[in-house]
């Protein structure tokens, strides 16, 4: 089941305010940026950059993936691993706020989100 109107507008202003801080600085966002996505009862941060082989085509790459649990009120933490496919996140896989999942990614000790 997708998100309410009101947790997808509450969620979406949690993430805008998250994306806000950590952008690259103007003049690089051209070439490499930081967005989000909502999709059914999951959320993901993107990065934002041109294809290399073709430089007009912009590709939105997800590497951080949060997915509600409703029934547990918590959301459960996913990287990407470099076969494409979604993973727990070990150290920490389940949160109960969009916050602490967001301030996970930001951190990144262990260095699967960002590499």
């Amino acid at each position: 089941m997708a998100f309410s109107e009101t947790e997808r507008v509450q969620y979406e202003r949690i993430l805008r305010n998250h994306v806000d801080n950590v952008r690259p600085p103007v003049e690089i966002r051209p070439k490499l940026d930081v967005g989000y996505e909502i999709d059914g009862q999951s959320v993901y941060i993107v990065e934002i950059r041109p294809l290399w082989r073709n430089p007009e085509v912009i590709q939105r790459s997800p590497y951080a993936k949060a997915t509600f649990v409703r029934s547990k009120n918590q959301w459960n933490i996913y990287w990407m691993r470099s076969d494409l496919k979604w993973y727990a996140y070990d150290p920490l896989p389940k949160v109960k706020t969009l916050e602490r999942f967001l301030k996970t990614v930001h951190e990144d000790t262990y260095h699967c989100f960002k590499g």
